[in-house]
């Protein structure tokens, strides 16, 4: 199937908020998710810092060799 044919079926992917389904096309304006609402929602978390990646422990300056001067 070719993604420009207009008789292709559009595809369908689980939604990354609700797990509902939602078409992954440019006719969603909102993939990959379902709605506007799961959008804002995804969006409120990363600005909340509810999403974080995991950190190592930082390494103290001591254990550190000097910098080298230019």
């Amino acid at each position: 199937m070719d993604a420009k044919d207009p008789g292709a079926r559009p595809r369908i992917v689980s939604c990354p908020c609700c797990g509902g389904e939602s078409v992954y096309a440019p006719s969603n304006p909102f993939r990959p998710f379902c709605s506007e609402r799961c959008k804002n929602l995804d969006l409120g978390a990363w600005a909340s810092e509810s999403f974080r990646v995991p950190q190592d422990t930082p390494v103290e300056d001591d254990a550190l060799p000097p910098p080298k001067l230019q």
